[in-house]
């Protein structure tokens, strides 16, 4: 039986809103990168020149510092509590845009935003109560591996499919979300395995740490290809709607293999698993909801001009 590791959900919470925001200007800034780099299908020559583009790199920073303060917020606190609360990056990324562009969120984009806040705030207050940190087991490490690899599976199948294609934007968007789920997902796992291997004093080199090196490697492919299909989902899409995408889709993958796989709700009480759902949609709800508000201001606006 899984023993459980003590956590320190507001801590993690914290964490989690420090990295939302971090999330949210480093894609903008990257977006701003991208389209001065020009149009056109993303490749390795428009890489390597986003390396010399001043905005590109700094936005790199800022994710790469998401990305290590969403580790830190996964250290101490169950998957469960903490990636939902990526959501808050749409939030942020629709105030910075605001103010870049010097115009207010419409009346429809705040209750938006609010319905958004409000359903995340729900959800981890529900999942702070009822989820535990358990130390992961061999197989759950094989279940997370062998996901990954499906996956992995049907995305090359899409690719060889849509290829000499144009593939559809938010198709884009979803990949990078599913792909950046994994990651977190496996660097949870990682942090686990870690933790168990402090607390019980067991630096044994075995099969149990084989496993989690692949998950090193899982990670290095995930993170590896959510990177690159965020800067073709910039190319083609708004930075509203690639952040939009990442932090409906990315929590929702990630909680779905906490609860299935790492078993982070095991023992929660039935009611408690219907208010998380019940809270997740109207999370979901919010963002689509925000989507669409600001498509009909983008088209509005020329005719206000």
């Amino acid at each position: 039986m899984p023993s459980t590791i003590a956590s320190f959900p507001l801590l993690g919470i914290v964490l989690a809103i420090a990295s939302a925001a971090a999330l949210a200007l480093g894609n903008m800034m990257q977006a701003r990168g991208v389209r001065r780099g020009g149009t056109g299908p993303f490749g390795a020559r428009q890489f390597f020149a986003l390396l010399r583009n001043g905005p590109w790199v700094m936005g790199a920073v800022l994710i790469g510092a998401a990305v290590l303060l969403q580790l830190a917020s996964l250290t101490f606190a169950p998957l469960i509590v903490v990636q939902p609360v990526g959501v808050v990056a749409l939030v942020f990324a629709s105030l910075l845009t605001a103010r870049a562009t010097h115009t207010r969120p419409s009346g429809k984009e705040m209750r938006a935003i609010a319905t958004s806040v409000v359903g995340v705030g729900a959800f981890v207050t529900v999942a702070a109560l009822v989820s535990t940190q358990r130390t992961i087991q061999d197989r759950q490490l094989v279940a997370i591996l062998l996901t990954l690899a499906v996956v992995l599976g049907v995305a090359i199948v899409v690719v060889i499919v849509q290829r000499g294609r144009p593939v559809p934007a938010v198709l884009i968007v979803i990949a990078a979300g599913v792909f950046s789920g994994f990651v977190a997902t496996l660097g949870k796992t990682v942090i686990l395995r870690v933790q168990t291997v402090l607390t019980e004093g067991d630096y044994r080199f075995d099969s149990s740490n084989l496993l989690t090196l692949a998950c090193l490697v899982g990670i290095a492919i995930s993170g590896g290809l959510s990177i690159y299909l965020v800067q073709r989902a910039h190319t083609v899409n708004s930075p509203e709607v690639v952040v939009g995408g990442l932090t409906v889709i990315d929590p929702f993958v990630a909680v779905v293999l906490g609860i299935t796989i790492l078993g982070e709700a095991t023992g929660a009480p039935v009611w408690s698993l219907l208010l998380l759902a019940a809270a997740g949609a109207v999370a979901v709800w919010g963002v689509i909801d925000l989507a669409r508000a600001q498509q009909a201001s983008a088209r509005d606006a020329p005719l206000e001009g």
